[in-house]
């Protein structure tokens, strides 16, 4: 006996007719015969324990049917024989399993092997319908012809997919009791013979339908495994595209904050030394030479500072951390600080709403109300610059008004983009052409970093207001009246003792010339091992730290500050500067008892600190 061998599950024809497609439908290519082997594999075993309960079952209806028919040693030897074969099916069955669990199960044999099994399970079926077909009367023919009608039927899902053994298997089943019915001479006989013939070509047809079905799931199975491995190829390079990219842009980053850093420093150590000159010298041009010298010098820091605010909140560096804050603090700080530019220009500044408070958080709500009140004011030329915060709901709406140029309908769509600039029907004055196009950049990230809704309105030659939308906050408990008024520092800083750690050395004389001509007495140290030597040697107490961040030796300020006050105590004030605002020193600040200042430092700035950290003793 030959045996049955696995054949693909499309015709010919079939396989061709994603070439030829005149109804335009989209085919999926067939499958290769190593996916047609394992699928069908894996069908034929999953349905195998259901089609021997059916032939079990079947066996022993046909054994109750003749079991008053049928000689004796003929239904014996019949079931034993069936009996040999099912139980051979079973033990295949479990062998398979095991296999399936091992990790060993090859498609191929385990596949001839359940076709060998299967097609002597046929011809049993085949061998009973000529052994019984003479027994009995009608109701027992009828019977087993039943029962092979519905084995057979029972059989097209397992072997449609295998087109050579399901032909062998149909004619197994249908031929012998088609030709054995015919060819008995009885009333009837013919017609059921016709009968079985039209059932068998209904199976045939039954067979097609379900090898074309079974191929095509084959083939949708393939092709998207094939599509997931795709994917995941892509989704693999998309990943390295995606870290190639953060590299980039924390190598961006590092550039900027180093970039910043060295290019600090020499702007540090020109304003300190400008305003060293206008002190000594009366020479009012000499004064206003050095007044443009510092104003430069604070727009550089200007630009510095916005192209790191950018880089800090593109890659995560700005945290925003809600709190309960007053407005009328908020607005007395930008006033101090925007008042005398409104004033020089002829403007009215004025704040509304100062009795809210706010839950957000006040530094970065700070940090957008400077950049707008700064725009604002660079913008107009005449009337004023009006700030309001009123209640909208259960929200605070935060506005900037001003009676300046105006911004056209048609850039009011980009302004919030990086490096733009509003375009003017007039020419822009120096002072408006000033910064990058980064300030409403930054505004309208730290907006969206908060979920702060920001929005604008705005009329050429009329003005424009910026609307801020804000959650609604509360008093802190601990707000008492009014902040301690701070003591100034006076014209001079006599009889005050200040050390200095600074490595640059153009800063280094920078600072003591200017603390000099403050009236200070200065020690100057460009290392943390000169200052513990110092520190060893002396019994004179410092009134003040100042020390730059980042010291040789790979030293920091901190381990100066450490020193110093190791030895005069943990009182000592100090102020720290650095060129570098992207390393979180704030916690260090509050950790350490520092106050943080950003190179380039202007004096008036500088002054002010000193009389701050002063007053403090």
């Amino acid at each position: 006996m030959a045996t049955p061998t696995v054949s693909a599950p499309y015709p010919g024809k079939q396989a061709n007719a994603a070439a030829e497609n005149p109804d335009g439908y989209n085919f999926l290519p067939p499958p290769s015969d190593d996916a047609l082997a394992q699928d069908t594999t894996k069908l034929v075993y999953r349905q195998t324990s259901a089609a021997l309960m059916a032939h079990f079952l079947a066996m022993v209806v046909c054994i109750g049917v003749y079991w008053q028919y049928a000689p004796r040693l003929v239904l014996w030897g019949w079931t034993a024989a069936f009996a040999t074969v099912w139980t051979i099916r079973f033990a295949g069955l479990l062998s398979y399993d095991r296999a399936v669990l091992q990790g060993r199960a090859d498609s191929d044999q385990w596949l001839r092997r359940w076709n060998v099994s299967m097609f002597a399970g046929v011809l049993l079926w085949s061998v009973a319908s000529m052994l019984f077909y003479d027994y009995g009367g009608p109701l027992e023919r009828t019977a087993l012809l039943l029962i092979i009608y519905s084995l057979a039927l029972g059989a097209v899902p397992n072997m449609a997919c295998q087109p050579r053994l399901f032909l062998l298997c149909m004619g197994v089943y249908f031929i012998p009791v088609i030709v054995r019915t015919a060819l008995r001479d009885a009333p009837g006989e013919i017609q059921i013979a016709g009968i079985l013939c039209l059932v068998c070509l209904c199976a045939l047809a039954l067979g097609r339908s379900f090898r074309n079905v079974f191929g095509e799931m084959v083939s949708l199975r393939v092709h998207t495994q094939e599509l997931a491995q795709r994917l995941k190829g892509e989704m693999a390079i998309a990943e390295a595209a995606q870290r190639e990219a953060e590299l980039a842009n924390r190598a961006k980053t590092q550039f900027f904050a180093a970039a910043s850093h060295d290019l600090r420093q020499p702007l540090h150590a020109m304003g300190l030394f400008a305003e060293a000159l206008r002190q000594r010298s009366k020479d009012t041009e000499v004064a206003h030479l050095v007044n443009s010298i510092n104003n430069s010098v604070d727009a550089l820091e200007g630009l510095f500072s916005e192209l790191l605010d950018i880089t800090k909140i593109d890659t995560g560096g700005v945290d925003n951390q809600p709190e309960h804050f007053s407005m009328g603090e908020l607005f007395n700080r930008v006033r101090l600080t925007f008042e005398p530019n409104a004033f020089e220009k002829g403007l009215m500044l004025s704040f509304r709403g100062e009795q809210l408070h706010a839950y957000a958080d006040p530094l970065i709500v700070e940090r957008i109300l400077r950049n707008l009140v700064s725009n604002a004011i660079r913008y107009t030329e005449d009337g004023g610059v009006l700030v309001t915060c009123r209640k909208r709901g259960d929200q605070l709406c935060l506005q900037i008004w001003d009676t300046g140029i105006g911004i056209t309908e048609k850039e009011q769509g980009r302004i919030f983009e990086e490096f733009y600039q509003t375009q003017s029907s007039r020419p822009l004055e120096p002072h408006h052409r000033k910064g990058l196009g980064l300030g409403l950049a930054i505004v309208k990230r730290l907006a969206d970093l908060m979920g702060a809704p920001l929005s604008l309105r705005s009329r050429v030659g009329h003005g424009t207001v910026f609307t801020l939308m804000l959650p609604m906050g509360r008093a802190s408990r601990l707000q008492a009246g009014g902040a301690p008024a701070k003591q100034s520092l006076g014209v001079t800083l006599d009889r005050r003792h200040i050390v200095v750690v600074e490595d640059e050395q153009a800063v280094m004389e920078g600072l003591e010339v200017l603390l000099k001509g403050w009236g200070a007495s200065v020690s100057a140290f460009d290392t943390v091992e000169a200052v513990q030597q110092w520190a060893a040697q002396t019994d004179a107490r410092p009134d003040l730290l100042i020390v730059d961040y980042r010291l040789p030796e790979q030293k920091t300020g901190l381990d100066a500050i450490k020193v110093l006050r190791g030895r005069f105590g943990d009182d000592l004030p100090a102020i720290m500067v650095t060129g570098s605002t992207m390393t979180g020193h704030e916690e260090e600040a509050r950790q350490y008892n520092f106050h943080l200042l950003i190179k380039p430092v202007v004096p008036t700035k500088l002054r002010a600190m000193i009389a701050f950290k002063l007053s403090l003793r």
